[in-house]
């Protein structure tokens, strides 16, 4: 589990870059939505759904299921896109992202969609969430223990229920909830740093008796053997500080905090599915 060859690095890629055209496609037809933390995501998206995960989009209810709970739901884009590739329905359903009727709405809503495990929306509340489905299991003597992933954004770490979480997490050694946090330095308000610093966040969590893991969030190698040491740790639960580039695959949005909310317009788009397709065409002959 701690290892990774070329060649799934390589299928994982073309896979994350599949799901950042859907998210293009996406966002454009609906003309709303979040851009820079649904394409930032899709590299850890495409790991757990394509590599990490024991699930079964055939039977999404499945008791054994790991669960994946994302606590900022506005990147609900590229949850819906890996779900789609993942086949747990099609992938043509994803033009109907925030219409009225759809089921894939603005914010996941569990009753709606196969796979969609938490309602999200109201930043803060993921990590209770998670925490409260593995102490049920631990009540109810779950074996084989699964794992809960709960995926968070870093400026969704202002709520102080989120901290509240992270002294549970601590409190009652959770081990199998694994937290990655989405550090791309970003929110709707500016730069986190700007709007209220984070830093050292590695040290903060490590106050509260967990361990922290900082990886590069777009590197395969360095997010499977993050989860593999999380899964192997018995002392403490692990949180993972996955550093990202909000926009990522798109040069001219990359790293601009102005994109958290914004959709690109039918000129981006043409030139964001033109850089995705070349990068594909690079990885497909072994040139990137």
């Amino acid at each position: 589990m701690h290892s990774i060859t070329d060649v799934e690095i390589q299928a994982l890629t073309l896979r994350a870059e599949d799901i950042r055209e859907s998210i293009i496609k996406m966002l454009l037809e609906a003309k709303s939505g979040h851009t820079a933390g649904s394409l930032d995501m899709a590299d850890i998206f495409t790991c757990l759904y394509f590599r990490l995960l024991n699930h079964n989009p055939e039977h999404p209810a499945w008791k054994e299921r790991d669960r994946v709970i994302l606590s900022n739901g506005h990147i609900a884009p590229v949850l819906y896109a890996s779900l789609a590739h993942a086949g747990y329905f099609s992938v043509s359903e994803l033009k109907t992202l925030r219409r009225f009727g759809s089921r894939l709405q603005g914010h996941p809503h569990r009753e709606s969609l196969p796979g969609v495990e938490v309602t999200s929306g109201p930043l803060g509340c993921g990590l209770s969430q998670a925490i409260g489905m593995a102490l049920a299991d631990r009540i109810d003597n779950h074996k084989p223990e699964r794992y809960i992933y709960c995926l968070m954004g870093d400026g969704e770490m202002n709520e102080g229920q989120v901290w509240e979480s992270l002294l549970h997490l601590g409190k009652f050694k959770v081990n199998n909830v694994i937290t990655i946090i989405d550090r791309n330095t970003i929110q709707i308000d500016g730069y986190t740093e700007t709007v209220l610093p984070l830093e050292s966040l590695k040290d903060k969590i490590e106050s509260f008796n967990l361990h922290a893991i900082e990886i590069n969030g777009h590197d395969f190698r360095d997010i499977v053997h993050a989860v593999g040491m999380a899964k192997s740790s018995l002392d403490k639960p692990t949180v993972i500080i996955a550093h990202t580039i909000p926009g990522k695959g798109i040069s001219s949005i990359e790293g601009d905090y102005r994109w958290h909310g914004k959709t690109p317009d039918e000129e981006l788009a043409k030139i964001a599915l033109k850089e995705i397709r070349t990068l594909r065409g690079k990885i497909t002959h072994g040139e990137a």
